[in-house]
């Protein structure tokens, strides 16, 4: 089977994006402060090895050190530029581990790591039970998960103006929250929760909408996506598709769903379902859903 997204283009993108991340990546905060909130279901355990897969800046890394100033905490990101804009928020004084690899391939030992934390790095991954095998082996057990990604609802109005000009795809598809749920489950995570938000940001016009998407690496990254440059012709056909959808402010919409879950990894033993056989003793429709009102 072909892949679905070119991991080679993802790591250019990123790494290009690097030096004005920052700047740029606005949501991708807000949403890492809400997956950070999230530690306190740890409660007053001190976890001795902390994995942020997807580390990005290394913000999380950072907030995660200062919390447990004793753990060694690891920020792993695919693009190497990204890691060295990390350096930043290590210091000297507050040091984080920073190691460039692929989420597919985690370069740890089995049951090593006491958390694993990613904000918004699994959308670049077509095979979610496969990455989250992955996380449940390096994971101790009874270690805890916790992950955000889009979902398909983000950039839905820019998906329908690029179909109304062109037939090659211009945005990527991600996986649903019942197949967040359901990859959970296939790698056999205990306790899964998933929780979802919706975020509506607004855009002068259509380029400021692209500048922004390529300021944080966010590009197509499909496999099958058009070579060439999107031509002025399919350009404007898109930008005047989108024209009708501007709100009472003149602004243009742009959905994002983020979708948020966490998990714990099993006591030893316990099986992973494969060929398709469900082993997993909690079925799909018992993952708590909770859904946030909208920002």
């Amino acid at each position: 089977m072909d892949p679905l997204f070119d991991s080679r283009h993802v790591r250019r993108a990123f790494s290009r994006a690097a030096a004005g991340y920052d700047a740029a990546a606005a949501l991708q905060a807000e949403v890492r402060t809400r997956l950070l909130e999230s530690l306190a279901y740890l409660d007053d355990r001190q976890p001795s090895v902390v994995l942020d897969v997807g580390s990005g800046t290394g913000h999380a890394a950072a907030a995660m050190r200062k919390r447990w100033p004793k753990a060694r905490v690891v920020a792993l990101d695919l693009a190497l530029p990204m890691l060295r804009q990390a350096r930043r928020q290590a210091g000297w004084w507050k040091p984080f581990n920073r190691v460039c690899a692929d989420a597919r391939a985690l370069p740890l030992a089995e049951g090593s790591v006491d958390v694993i934390f990613s904000n918004l790095c699994l959308q670049w991954v077509e095979d979610l039970p496969a990455v989250f095998a992955g996380f449940r082996r390096v994971l101790r057990p009874g270690g805890l998960m916790l992950c955000s990604s889009f979902g398909p609802e983000t950039l839905a109005e820019l998906r329908e103006a690029f179909a109304q000009a062109d037939a090659s795809p211009h945005v990527s598809p991600f996986a649903s929250i019942a197949q967040f749920g359901d990859a959970l489950l296939s790698a056999g995570f205990r306790d899964p929760v998933v929780d979802r938000d919706l975020f509506n940001l607004t855009y002068p016009d259509l380029p400021a909408l692209m500048r922004e998407l390529r300021a944080i690496g966010a590009t197509n990254a499909m496999a099958s996506r058009r070579r060439s440059l999107t031509g002025r012709a399919r350009f404007a056909a898109a930008a005047a598709a989108y024209e009708p959808l501007r709100d009472g402010q003149g602004r243009l919409p742009s959905s994002w769903e983020v979708i948020y879950a966490q998990a714990w990894a099993p006591a030893p033993g316990m099986p992973i379902r494969e060929g398709g056989h469900e082993v997993a003793t909690v079925p799909l429709s018992q993952i708590p859903i909770r859904r946030r009102p909208l920002p």
